[in-house]
Order: structure tokens, then sequence, then C-alpha cells
């Protein structure tokens, strides 16, 4: 297929740059088939069965976008510049992979010092991209990032307006546990705890996996033929425990519906015969139109940027001509899109 089959016009004034308050009256698009309902995620119950199982995604987003001053040693003080680091990848327990702006002040073996933490430049790429070592590592680095960082925003909000302290709290899940993530799994901010404890005493359940999301999740496709696009790869964990409650609520009838396409397809990378096994790794599964879903029955997730990665995988679950339906509806009810948007829920025929 071609990238232009997963085009769509979008008017700028439907992207969402703050959520709703409080996080389930955000609007929930039902579409089951070619039905389509309109709802909100605080009805979630109302499209659910008992036994039903969610899947969640417990990542945590650290607030990787720092502030710093690069300082060199020069004898007239031209060795000092404002430099604003993205971490974007973490390589080893003290160094992470950042975009760093404006890139062209930074060369290897520049020190960098943010809020409680100093790097050093190892490497320099293309497209300002850089190696960086930092003097903390592991637990001691995390805290770090969190006391001087910001959220990073995805491009199409961060364009718009700058992180802030609201951010802190609004890009974070409910759930958020294991700490590694540079995006955050956002079909997930619509839930807070009263709705879970609603939906856990209709009897619908849940479980966790762990998908750190990464940068790449944001890169855009530049190859006409979706078939020749290289996928990022992303780390993932599913417990024992989640698998056997995915395998068991599966063999009782239960329908598996991750909350998010980071659950999805950590779950579509670990599923094999419509059963789940414990695993741990990276995945770089790419969902297209003509996968096979092999465990997963619907998918709860917000809406998506036209000709991306993620407009082929609920084109896979759901049917092409179904998505372009959902989608239309969507713009034309005035549904509010992407990460801090509305939600859906797409639960394919048959």
């Amino acid at each position: 297929m071609k990238l232009s089959d997963f085009d769509f016009d979008l008017p700028d004034e439907l992207i969402a740059l703050r959520p709703v308050r409080p996080r389930p009256a955000s609007r929930l698009l039902v579409g089951q088939g070619a039905a389509i309902t309109d709802a909100h995620v605080r009805d979630l119950g109302q499209f659910l069965r008992p036994g039903d199982m969610l899947v969640f995604n417990d990542t945590k987003v650290l607030p990787t976008r720092l502030a710093g001053e690069r300082r060199r040693q020069t004898r007239d003080g031209s060795g000092t510049a404002q430099i604003e680091a993205t971490l974007i990848e973490r390589v080893a327990a003290d160094q992470w992979i950042a975009l760093a702006k404006p890139g062209k002040r930074l060369r290897a073996g520049d020190p960098i010092h943010f809020p409680g933490l100093v790097a050093q430049v190892i490497e320099k790429n293309e497209g300002g991209e850089v190696l960086l070592s930092f003097d903390k590592a592991g637990d001691a680095l995390d805290a770090a990032i969190v006391a001087g960082g910001d959220m990073p925003l995805p491009p199409y909000i961060a364009q718009r307006r700058a992180p802030d302290a609201q951010d802190l709290e609004d890009y974070q899940t409910v759930f958020a546990t294991r700490p590694g993530a540079v995006a955050a799994p956002t079909a997930s901010l619509h839930f807070d705890e009263p709705l879970l404890a609603q939906l856990d005493d209709m009897g619908v359940l849940n479980t966790r996996v762990t998908l750190h999301v990464g940068a790449g999740t944001f890169l855009p496709v530049k190859v006409d033929n979706i078939a020749d696009h290289k996928m990022h790869a992303e780390w993932g964990e599913i417990s024992q425990t989640a698998a056997d409650a995915i395998n068991a609520a599966k063999a009782a009838g239960g329908r598996i519906i991750p909350v998010g396409t980071t659950a999805m397809r950590l779950l579509e990378s670990a599923a094999r015969d419509g059963k789940i096994s414990p695993w741990v790794g990276e995945t770089d599964i790419f969902i297209t139109p003509g996968y096979k879903m092999q465990i997963t029955d619907g998918l709860m997730t917000n809406f998506h940027l036209p000709k991306s990665t993620l407009m082929m995988l609920v084109s896979a679950l759901m049917g092409v001509e179904e998505i372009r339906a959902i989608y239309a509806h969507a713009i034309a009810a005035r549904y509010r899109f992407f990460s801090y948007g509305d939600s859906s829920l797409l639960l394919p025929k048959g």
C-alpha cells in the first residue's frame, strides 16, 4: 500500500494543546464494525462486558527536556552557550542519545551544565543528535532528570506552546510506575482512579505490561511504499503474571483490549496462536493492513497523525475503509486529536 492511502486533512484547531478535566470527561468515539457511536470515556463500561480484559502500559515518562549551558574554556569568554537537550534514548546507565538545540554550537568533548547534572558530549551526529555521558548513573540520574527537566511534549504541541509544570501531571498516567519512556501511552491518560474502580466493580479485568515509548513513535514515514519503512525499536516486558491473566481471560471468552497502540504492539509481539507468553526485549513490530491479529480483540486509542505508522495499525485492526469513515466522522463531529485529545474504542466486526 502507498503512504497516501493513510492521509487525511485535519484542521489545526482540532489539535488538542491541553487535556480536558476530569480525565474521563474526554469524548469517546466507539467504532463497532461499521457502526459509530458518540460517547465519553466515562461511559466506557457501557461498551465492555464482564470478563473483558483491558491491558495498560505502566511505563513512566521521564521529563527529559533539559535546559543547560555549554561551558567551553576560551580566553574571550565566548565558550558559553545556552543549550536545550531532549533525551530520546538511554544507551547505558549514564548515557543518553539526545537531540540538542542549537546542535551547531556543540562538538565532542564539550561539557554541558544542566540543573543538578553535568554531561559531556561524546559524539555528535547529523541533525543535532548527540551522545551525552552524565556525571550520575541509574536511579541517581533518573532522579536528577525528574528534578530538573520538563516533559518532552510531542512536536505538534511543543511547536505551539512550551511545556510547563501542569504537563508533569497531565502527561503521565495515574498508574505509571516504571520510568523509561520519553512519550506517554496517551490512551491511558483518560483513566482516573474512580473510573478504574467502576470498571473493576463491573467485572472488567485489567493487567499491566511495560513498553518504554521512544521518540521514534513521532518519526514520519518517508517512503511512498509502506513496505519499505523501517520501524523503530522499543523495549518492553510482559510478566508471567500478566501473561497468565491475559490467557485466562481469553480462554474464558473475554475480549483482550489493549489501551493504546504501545500495549497492542507489545501484545502482538509476544502472542502466538491466540496465547501470550512472558516476554522481554525490544520490539520493532510494524502492523499494517493484511496483518492477522494474534491476541487483540479491540483497541482503545487516541486519534493519530496522518500518514503515520499508527494510522496503518488501526487500519489493520478495523479495515482501511472503516478507519477512513471513523476519522471523517471524528473530524466532522469536532473530536480533539492527538496526545491530549479525545479517544476511540475500536471493536472490529466479527
